[in-house]
């Protein structure tokens, strides 16, 4: 009876707890590790040409050369701006460029690359840009038509946060070695985005499956890019680490 008047005067939730296995010991809450925010890409793609190096002065400067030794037509004075706006398959109609003399063209003008020395140099904040999306564990691959040996020469230290190489695309190749990348970097592409500065490379990285991305400071203009509806589109490295970070 004492006991249970003990209990009646405790009150249930007054009760001292009880360790007999039926009642165990309220413990007190842990706490709770911070949640580190996951990026929105786990694998950047990017163009090399007109995306990370400033080449389009000096493909400018060889480009007559190549016309006369190929037999297709010069640009005009003042032209190169206009062609800025047409897609490859434009220019080329425009140029009256023969298509069977496209691949012997291209591994002239890697040739002519190789030799311009340092002649092409990274974009201003390029290297820092790198730096944060390594930093912030995105995988940086480069898919381009120039030379690993150009990409690497002109990238220097900044190669460090490359992962992945796969150079020598033709024109418009770019598709499958986008696709080939994503498999051997084991990314999903619903996390990959493939960034260039031309038309054709926000087409391959739709026939990729993978996001698209474009920058506005390359060899397409800014308005031409935005008329073709890219995913997303970058006017400088600041826009592009934070959108990607993000």
């Amino acid at each position: 009876m004492l006991l249970a008047h003990d209990r009646r005067a405790y009150g249930r939730a007054s009760l001292p707890p009880r360790v007999d296995g039926c009642m165990s010991v309220r413990q007190s809450p842990q706490p709770t590790r911070p949640v580190t925010a996951m990026p929105a890409f786990s694998l950047a793609i990017f163009d090399y040409d007109g995306t990370l190096a400033d080449s389009f002065p000096w493909f400018c400067s060889v480009l007559n050369q190549t016309a006369r030794q190929f037999g297709f037509r010069e640009v005009a004075e003042g032209e190169a701006d206009e062609l800025r706006g047409l897609d490859s398959r434009q220019i080329i109609a425009r140029l009256g460029v023969p298509l069977w003399k496209m691949p012997a063209i291209a591994m002239h003008m890697r040739k002519l690359s190789a030799e311009a020395g340092d002649t092409v140099a990274l974009f201003p904040g390029a290297e820092p840009m790198l730096a944060g999306l390594a930093a912030s564990d995105v995988a940086i691959a480069i898919v381009s038509s120039n030379s690993e040996e150009v990409i690497r020469r002109t990238l220097g230290q900044a190669a460090a946060h490359v992962s992945h190489f796969s150079c020598g695309a033709s024109l418009w190749g770019k598709s499958a070695k986008f696709k080939a990348v994503i498999r051997r970097a084991g990314a999903p592409r619903q996390r990959t985005i493939a960034i260039g500065d031309e038309i054709r490379d926000i087409d391959a990285a739709r026939r990729a499956g993978i996001t698209s991305g474009a920058v506005t400071f390359g060899y397409n203009t800014g308005a031409s890019l935005r008329a073709h509806g890219p995913d997303m589109i970058f006017d400088d490295y600041g826009q592009l680490l934070a959108k990607l970070t993000a």
